[in-house]
């Protein structure tokens, strides 16, 4: 029997019938959809897409936000054969939008209401797209668009006439067969579609059950996009193969209602695992930071008393509560019954962990969660690899690392020519399983760059430690180069610094052969203007700008010998000059990429005079003139 994506829903949908699949709120309320109400839906759009005439091999784009439809949507595309082509819908150029429906030759899109603008923009200049389907009902529509209802009225009656050649087009599917082309994000060049097969997906959901074990009781709150590979193999398929359930945040008018919605969708679906990535899991930690400092002082001293004994007493998760740790465990309990329980609440109460992807995750962001009482275990992924290679996992983790590797995956840490190093060498991250992606669609250059003998290079540097846990350490690419030649990663640092401090909100080392590595530093504006206002100082005056720029000076040189973190980096990698900046980097001003990691070419053609001025005697004082001025605009 060929494992495809079509079969997993056929195969849960008969263990798991009355089981609810989808979660989603139209209304005042979540309503949940079972599992063989979503296969029969799915059913009728797949056979109403083939009466329109797609074809196996077909490719059709999925521009939505994630949602009930999504799911059936892309089911109903690969029932057909067909391959999905799912897009962000933060993409908002024409041109990029337009690459990839070109570059993919998609013959038909399926689009939400607040994404058929881009589709109507671009459409005259895209020979190939045929028809464009509404999921939401439009008025009017367009010359060759069509509602999904129709679409799915239509293979309703296909299927009363013809539900044996429906049933032939899905059985038929093989598993080396493409299911999806996802395209990377072209920050430095043309975005390449990452050919994904049906058992490429099908693989690795078997290999993340195997590691995760969700439980048919589960209910998973998908925070992030759908179309990336995280939330989409881990948030639909590993859910569906459990009989567990998905629930998608409320949408709203823009990305930034939806965003608030996710503290309230948390209460309501009280999911027991959510997927997130650092960017989602620091704003978690400064909110509930914030509410404990609004009760003011008496309760955020309580409250740091309550994360250093939890700290204490955790250590790195594999060891917690062991030795002379566990005479802490009265104080922790009495401090997770007063204080931390509480926080939970706002999390629904029943969460037994996060997962985190993405991007590296600091380490002291981690240990917060776990005081609180819900751990965020980080994994390693990418999307070539459809995409989990290491999770940690409750029974087996190590905060700081990204866990142990799958089972049915290999991996090796390799030098630049290619050889295997031993356990704690560090080198590139290479990678081989059945979950490791068919190549670049149309792009056989890049592929042969990537896969080689079958292997595939991650472009992460990472090592093993002695008990088989891989710590992924950034992009080989994002290596600082100091004068010497000597290499590192600044990434680490990166989260280190923003998430161990209040007032800094991004930052990007730099070190191009250089004698010191420098920072392009965006400070956390509201946390540095109360406390500058605590101080009784003001951004506007000469005292105000030196305490403020002191204080983001300290707050790096607690890494440094004599601080209280010393020890965590080289000395010679941290920031010796920084320039502070005025505005974040963001999607919009395409300084960070669709998920959410810094584009660090575009920032540093952008900020070119700002980082050589840091290289002058008078720039290397953080208390430069420029640096001066945009503190001044704080207030």
């Amino acid at each position: 029997m060929q494992r495809t994506l079509p079969r997993l829903l056929e195969t849960s949908a008969e263990r798991f019938p009355d089981n609810v699949l989808l979660l989603e709120k139209r209304t005042e309320r979540y309503a949940g959809t079972p599992y063989r109400e979503v296969r029969e839906r799915v059913h009728r759009f797949g056979a109403g897409l083939m009466d329109l005439g797609l074809e196996k091999g077909d490719r059709v784009a999925l521009v939505s936000e994630g949602r009930n439809d999504w799911v059936v949507a892309e089911l109903g595309i690969l029932y057909c054969g067909a391959v999905n082509v799912p897009i962000s819908v933060k993409i908002d150029e024409a041109s990029a939008l337009k690459f990839r429906l070109l570059h993919s030759g998609c013959r038909m899109a399926v689009v939400s209401r607040s994404q058929v603008g881009k589709i109507r923009a671009i459409r005259n200049d895209l020979p190939d797209l045929q028809l464009t389907i509404v999921i939401d009902q439009v008025d009017p529509l367009e010359p060759g668009e069509v509602w999904m209802g129709d679409v799915v009225a239509r293979g309703e009656c296909v299927l009363s006439a013809n539900r044996a050649g429906f049933d032939a087009r899905w059985q038929g599917i093989a598993e080396s067969d493409p299911a999806n082309i996802c395209y990377t994000s072209g920050t430095t060049a043309d975005p390449k579609g990452i050919v994904l097969t049906h058992r490429n997906y099908t693989a690795n959901v078997e290999q993340g059950v195997a590691t995760i074990h969700p439980q048919p009781d589960w209910v998973l709150l998908n925070v992030l996009p759908w179309d990336h590979a995280f939330g989409h193999t881990c948030g639909i398929y590993m859910m569906m193969m459990s009989g567990a359930a998905l629930a998608s945040v409320q949408w709203g008018r823009s990305a930034m209602e939806a965003a608030r919605n996710i503290p309230v969708n948390l209460r309501e679906t009280r999911p027991t695992i959510f997927l997130s990535v650092p960017a989602i899991a620091k704003n978690f930690r400064k909110n509930i930071e914030k509410a404990v400092r609004e009760k003011g002082p008496r309760a955020a001293a309580l409250f740091e008393r309550a994360l250093r004994t939890a700290y204490a007493y955790n250590a790195e998760g594999w060891n917690r509560g062991t030795g002379a740790r566990k005479l802490r465990k009265p104080l922790v309990l009495l401090y997770d019954r007063l204080l931390f329980r509480k926080i939970r609440e706002n999390f629904g109460g029943r969460l037994r962990y996060f997962v985190g992807g993405g991007a590296l995750l600091d380490i002291e962001l981690q240990r917060f969660f776990y005081a609180i009482g819900i751990p965020m275990l980080q994994g390693y992924g990418l999307t070539e690899a459809a995409p989990v290679i290491s999770a940690n996992t409750l029974e087996h983790h190590k905060l700081g690392s990204s866990g142990r590797v799958l089972p049915g995956i290999e991996v090796r840490i390799c030098d630049p020519e290619g050889r295997d190093l031993p356990t704690g060498g560090r080198g590139e991250i290479v990678v081989r399983g059945e979950n490791v992606m068919a190549g670049y669609w149309r792009n056989d250059k890049a592929t042969a760059e990537t896969i080689r003998d079958g292997w595939l290079y991650t472009g992460d540097l990472g090592y093993f430690d002695e008990d088989g846990f891989l710590y992924v350490l950034g992009r080989v690419k994002s290596l600082l180069i100091a004068d010497d030649g000597e290499k590192y990663s600044p990434e680490l640092i990166e989260e280190a610094l923003t998430g161990g401090s209040p007032y800094i909100e991004q930052v990007m080392l730099y070190n191009d052969q250089s004698p010191y590595t420098t920072a392009l530093l965006v400070p956390a504006r509201d946390a540095l203007r109360a406390w500058l206002k605590a101080q009784g100082l003001s951004a506007a005056t000469p005292e105000g700008q030196e305490a403020a720029l002191r204080l983001l000076e300290a707050e790096i040189a607690k890494y440094r010998d004599g601080g209280e973190r010393a020890g965590m980096f080289p000395g010679r990698w941290l920031p010796s000059a920084v320039a502070v900046l005025g505005e974040g980097f963001t999607e919009q001003n395409h300084m960070l990429n669709s998920t959410l990691k810094m584009v660090r070419g575009k920032i540093v053609e952008y900020y070119r005079s700002r980082i050589d001025y840091l290289y002058t005697p008078e720039g290397r004082s953080i208390l430069n003139e420029q640096n001066r001025r945009i503190i001044s605009r704080l207030e």
